[in-house]
């Protein structure tokens, strides 16, 4: 049965979001069927940038 993993991050982190998305497809023997992300960019605020936020999703089936 497909199931959805969602992760969520920060710009400023990406190597620690992809760490935690191999750790976990490693740890849980996930199939990974498809995976989709969507960046969501953050307004300026007093002349500087903010960080924006990540968001991954994975569908997924649990090996047998």
């Amino acid at each position: 049965m497909e199931q959805v993993k969602l992760f969520k991050g920060v710009e400023i982190e990406l190597q620690a979001l992809e760490n935690e998305i191999n750790v976990w497809i490693k740890e849980s023997g996930a199939r990974v069927i498809s995976l989709s992300g969507n960046i969501a960019p953050q307004s300026e605020g007093g002349g500087t940038f903010q960080t924006s936020d990540i968001l991954v999703i994975i569908t997924y089936e649990l090996k047998s």
